[in-house]
């Protein structure tokens, strides 16, 4: 576990190169330092509050299924803040984890904590403030991540509905996906869209970034069996195969219909099979795996394409990738799970239960409703002690030096601009 949680957090970095890659030069550190915030941020708001928030849960109002009652179905109680009664050598009395110190369990959700808002930072890339990002982030990850998580794994209503989600589906990539589409309403598009197109800067750093991003999600998936044994090998190789199945697909239909396939584009593909087989890992077979990763794969390239031709700046399609292939990624769980794979799972349709697809079908349209909701009004208030984006100036020259004071590269200062001119 300790190994895994190490591995969660490499995909915060690995993140931090797949978006800085996608924009352009002027902004690559700014859009870097917002995945890398979050480490710091959640980091210590997690250790606080977050985790508390998150999975304490009584366990005398734990009912006959072993989920909560009352006021607990919906937020955790405040015993584990600061971590304490967070054990380091002896697990969680809830029984989350009964194999593993309660530390441990902890740390490895932190990791999860971290990259959740960070996917949201591809969606507003280039205009949002760097303070009114900071505030966003923190006011988020408390009041929609952890009530979230809670809901799902912490012995929520979710949970307790029956909707699976082995990874992180709905907690991570809906919640990122649809808060993105609220947060580009709110913020408006980049000034120079759709009339000046802003292609990759460093399709390298893509290619780096999805490479971390895969191997790292080997713990993001594998881990969330919380222990080594069957269970975490089938994790491990749904993840591998979906992913594969997702590049391939995504490479081939690009191919067709563009008659050359792009490296940006089975990056695109992997990171569409990663994200659908999250909920699913450890509750379908491989063969099911490679489904799920093609059909999400065809799913998120017609999103992308669909948001470019309605010319909406959900900037490196945040929701197009996380969104839909969340989406799809928890109804498909519906449909292929089965109990040959994972006794503590159920059956999907494709096996007899055809209730399953509602359960899955539930757990994700409240996701929606709740994380847009809960955006709309963080932003609201934020906006009210704050602006929410840069000055147009600001945009134009960049924000590495006008928000950090800083270039990636040398080009901007060569050109002509200085810290002084560019705070005019």
């Amino acid at each position: 576990m300790l190994i895994s949680s190490a591995l969660v957090l490499l995909m915060t970095p690995g993140l931090a190169f797949f978006y800085g890659g996608l924009v352009r030069s002027r902004n690559v550190l700014n859009t870097m330092m917002m995945s890398l915030l979050l480490m710091a941020l959640v980091g210590v708001t997690w250790t606080l509050w977050g985790y508390s928030l998150a999975f304490d849960v009584t366990k005398e109002n734990l009912n006959t299924n072993n989920f909560a009652q009352g006021i607990e179905q919906f937020i955790g109680g405040l015993d584990w803040v600061f971590l304490n009664n967070v054990a380091a050598d002896q697990p969680d009395p809830i029984g989350y984890a009964g194999t593993v110190p309660h530390q441990v369990f902890m740390v490895y959700q932190m990791m999860f904590a971290i990259i959740t808002p960070a996917l949201i930072s591809g969606a507003i890339v280039e205009r949002i403030s760097f303070k009114a990002y900071f505030w966003f982030m923190l006011l988020w990850s408390t009041f929609i991540y952890s009530p979230l998580a809670h809901w799902v794994w912490g012995k929520g209503w979710i949970g307790a509905l029956g909707a699976l989600d082995f990874a992180g589906g709905t907690v991570v990539h809906i919640s990122s996906g649809v808060s993105a589409v609220v947060a580009v309403w709110m913020i408006g598009p980049r000034k120079t869209y759709p009339d000046r197109p802003a292609a990759p800067h460093n399709v390298p750093y893509v290619l780096l970034g999805i490479g971390l991003l895969w191997f790292g999600w080997f713990g993001f998936n594998g881990g969330s069996a919380l222990a080594a044994g069957g269970l975490a090998t089938v994790a491990f190789v749904t993840t591998m195969v979906s992913t594969a199945a997702g590049g391939l697909t995504w490479m081939i239909v690009e191919w067709v219909l563009r008659a050359k396939p792009t490296a940006v584009g089975i990056a695109s593909g992997f990171l569409a099979g990663l994200v659908g087989i999250t909920p699913a890992a450890g509750y379908v077979t491989p063969v099911g795996a490679i489904l799920i990763g093609s059909i999400t794969s065809v799913c998120c390239f017609y999103a992308v394409s669909l948001r470019a031709k309605l010319q909406f700046d959900d900037s490196l399609d945040t929701f197009g990738i996380h969104g839909t292939g969340g989406t799809i990624g928890a109804l498909l769980t519906g449909i292929f799970a089965t109990k040959a794979v994972n006794s503590a799972g159920d059956n999907g349709l494709l096996f007899g239960n055809p209730g399953q697809l509602w359960e899955q079908f539930v757990g994700a349209i409240a996701t929606y409703i709740f994380a847009a909701i809960g955006t709309f009004v963080i932003l609201k208030i934020l906006a009210l002690f704050m602006p929410l984006r840069v000055k147009p100036i600001v945009e134009e020259q960049g924000l590495d030096i006008n928000e950090h004071g800083e270039e990636g590269y040398g080009e901007e200062f060569a050109s002509g601009l200085s810290l002084t001119n560019t705070r005019q």
